[in-house]
């Protein structure tokens, strides 16, 4: 759906002679006399949370700032997701700005939300606004006639990896074919215009104002398992049955087991949980369900420790004389960073907070979409402070909103200066200099093909 707004870039106005550093100067300056309704978009979207998919109040407040701004959009991208552009003088380059739409799910979270456990103990809600943040810099201003490629600015549904059984239903309904939204994207051909992708991300137990960026972090593959074994009377005929938990339990300890043949330097992490383990204290366990993710440093690590994995899954099942229905799901790939875009971007994250702010690691364990994109195109992620507990944990809370909302879109702001300006020379250099791993269609079709192994 296309939704057209008023007309954007009608604030202040910049010299034609305008230097690249006085651009920048512009844009911070445009940023700050939003600033307070950028704070008050982000309390607003963190009292009202919401799961992927279903970002429907979310995404209409996204529109509402976007109306605001003058901005024409396009939404019920991937079902919730929206996207505005701005053109440039040039159209050389076109760079995507990023941020999410969803939240995770903590109960425990003080803030969550009572019925669904939702709560932005992930900080998409800080993302969305560090995404319109940098809109601001280059809509209310005329920035974009100094600068020779055009931006692209993405609210995306569903980056975390919750709420399985729900997105198998819409999947099966035709709805999506990917669990994660920016899979969709780029399933939909909404990237296929992108040559770039950026985006920030909010760095748990960091109350200080730091920015930090790893050279790489893990990917994943989904799994569902079923265990179908034979219910019968726990006490009085317990023989009858076949223990479709016992068949689990060892399926576990086969994985378990094999975890000292991980290569270290793969970083493989594995973490089941069981979702269903039985009916009733007094039957035998007849239907039993666990959830799993198989992390790892590449494709192809991920790939070889899922075999061991589900090596152990079937062994349980052949133990108990259980039946198991294993569903691989298309995970996450591993981040890799664009070390050219790394470098523009901690250039203006050390102008404005600090040379010794500013840091740079070579991986992290955790895992995003993001890193589905820049298998296939130059991308950053990187991870700002201003939080105080754990991700994804009860004790999350942002305790610096500057730094977690303005900051950063001042930096993806000056970024994107420097990206364009020049005849967008540092962008052009960027993209001639990237070796994508894959291709739109052979991306998809990897994960299609891990599909169809799994039922083999």
């Amino acid at each position: 759906m296309l939704t057209k707004g008023g007309n954007a870039g009608a604030g202040n106005g910049i010299s034609p002679t305008m230097d690249k550093e006085a651009a920048k100067q512009k844009a911070i300056e445009a940023i700050d006399e939003y600033s307070e309704k950028l704070l008050e978009f982000t309390r607003d979207i963190w009292a009202h949370p919401e799961l992927g998919y279903k970002e429907h109040r979310t995404a209409g407040k996204v529109k509402e700032f976007f109306d605001e701004l003058g901005m024409t959009y396009e939404s019920e991208i991937a079902i919730t997701g929206i996207r505005a552009d701005l053109r440039g003088k040039d159209s050389a380059v076109r760079i995507a700005v990023l941020g999410e739409l969803d939240a995770v799910t903590c109960k425990d979270h003080p803030d969550a939300d009572p019925d669904t456990g939702a709560v932005h103990a992930c900080g998409h809600h800080s993302q969305l606004a560090v995404m319109l943040g940098t809109a601001v810099a280059m809509s209310q201003t005329d920035l974009m006639e100094h600068l020779a490629g055009d931006l692209a600015f993405i609210a995306v549904p569903a980056e975390e990896f919750v709420e399985l059984d729900y997105r198998s239903k819409i999947r099966d309904e035709g709805k999506i074919e990917f669990f994660g939204g920016k899979q969709e994207l780029i399933r939909l051909g909404v990237l296929d215009d992108v040559d770039m992708a950026a985006m920030i991300h909010l760095e748990g137990d960091a109350p200080e104002r730091i920015m930090k960026i790893a050279e790489g972090t893990n990917g994943f593959l989904g799994k569902t398992v079923r265990y179908v074994g034979q219910e019968a009377h726990a006490g009085g005929a317990p023989d009858k049955g076949i223990n479709a938990l016992n068949a689990a339990m060892l399926g576990l300890m086969g994985i378990h087991a094999q975890r000292e043949t991980f290569k270290d330097e793969d970083s493989i992490r594995i973490h089941p949980i069981i979702t269903r383990g039985g009916d009733l204290v007094n039957i035998v366990p007849a239907d039993v369900a666990i959830e799993t993710y198989v992390r790892g440093r590449s494709i192809d690590a991920i790939l070889d420790a899922n075999s061991k994995v589900n090596r152990a899954l079937r062994g349980g099942a052949m133990a108990i004389g259980a039946e198991v229905v294993i569903d691989e799901i298309p995970g996450y790939l591993p981040v890799r960073t664009d070390l050219g875009l790394m470098e523009a971007f901690n250039a203006n994250a050390r102008a404005l907070i600090g040379e010794d702010n500013v840091q740079v690691s070579k991986f992290i364990g955790g895992s995003t979409d993001m890193g589905d994109i820049s298998h296939i195109m130059p991308a950053i992620h990187p991870m700002v402070g201003g939080v105080a507990g754990s991700a994804h944990a009860r004790d999350y809370r942002v305790v610096d909103e500057d730094m977690a909302n303005i900051v950063p879109a001042k930096a993806m702001a000056m970024t994107l200066i420097d990206l364009l300006w020049d005849d967008a020379a540092e962008a052009k250099s960027i993209k001639e200099e990237f070796e994508p791993v894959y291709t739109k269609e052979a991306y998809l079709q990897m994960w299609r093909d891990v599909v169809e192994k799994s039922k083999e």
